[in-house]
């Protein structure tokens, strides 16, 4: 077995005990992936240069993007038509709805404040089904937003994610889970125990799934090629962006980070969704950005 067989296998089993599947003795021939995965680069619409909506695609377009994330503005159908209009016109996807926490409504203890928090979740999984993004990005809570135990939060999550995952599946969608660091979130920290919380819920088919975020990731996680092969088919979305050396979140590339360790796991686990900037800058957009999207498929290609 290959040096790096073997620790993909080793990753893979750790994988295994953190969501509960355990690997047949069978192991690389049966679960590596790496001959289907795809790197595809999207942004954040407020990362692209540009006066305009269309100027921001084009540019997105020209330098090798295949998709764009947005945020909860998907509630207005006006932005709804005008996102579809732009995906057609610069044959683009929508990636992912950046939404959020909405407060901590989903996690509060008054059952008025949640109903409002699950009703607002739902009109933006709504919309997000009507420009077709994969999922909506959801953060339980942020740090100073409940004063629940880390276990009181997990049974909140556990009533009533499947209820909403219910709800976006039946439009074409999916709840994203995103692991923070501590500094953000005292909750989940970790891409395996936000895997584990989507195994807990059904998964995929109930509408559940992770994300990573290398940025994040840079601060709680051992390996970040570990945390993708434990996320496995319940990932569903990545950020980019530099980790905890100055200059902190700005443009991979720009920062001495390296993304191998992690390309190396998406790879392995056949991962073909999207991976969006989402940071700072330290220069012109208009010059670091494509920079940026060069270094990553260098690094892609050394995974």
């Amino acid at each position: 077995m290959k040096r790096r067989d073997f620790f993909g296998a080793a990753a893979l089993m750790g994988a295994a005990l953190s969501t509960g599947k355990f690997a047949s003795a069978q192991t690389t021939e049966e679960t590596d992936k790496r001959d289907i995965a795809r790197l595809r680069l999207c942004s954040q619409l407020g990362g692209i240069p540009g006066g305009t909506l269309p100027e921001k695609l084009e540019k997105l377009k020209k330098w090798g993007g295949e998709a764009f994330e947005v945020g909860a503005e998907v509630t207005d159908d006006a932005k709804c038509k005008e996102y579809n209009k732009m995906k057609a016109d610069f044959d683009l996807e929508v990636s992912a709805i950046c939404w959020g926490s909405c407060g901590g409504q989903l996690v509060s203890t008054d059952p008025a404040v949640q109903a409002a928090g699950m009703d607002e979740f739902k009109r933006v999984l709504e919309g997000a089904g009507k420009v077709g993004a994969r999922g909506v990005i959801h953060v339980p809570t942020f740090n100073g937003q409940s004063e629940l135990s880390n276990q009181e939060l997990l049974e909140r999550c556990r009533d009533y994610l499947p209820k909403l995952g219910e709800f976006a599946v039946a439009h074409n969608t999916t709840i994203i889970l995103e692991p923070l660091c501590r500094y953000e979130t005292y909750f989940i920290k970790q891409v395996a125990y936000g895997a584990s919380i989507c195994r807990d819920c059904g998964g995929r088919e109930a509408g559940i799934t992770v994300m990573g975020d290398f940025y994040h990731m840079d601060s709680e996680e051992t390996s970040d090629m570990g945390a993708f092969i434990s996320a496995g088919d319940y990932l569903n979305h990545v950020h980019l962006a530099g980790g905890r050396a100055e200059p902190m979140r700005t443009l991979p590339g720009q920062n001495g980070m390296s993304f191998v360790d992690g390309f190396r796991g998406l790879k392995y686990i056949g991962y073909t969704g999207f991976c969006s900037f989402e940071c700072g800058c330290e220069g012109d957009r208009e010059v670091e950005m494509p920079k940026s999207m060069q270094f990553l498929r260098d690094q892609w290609d050394l995974a």
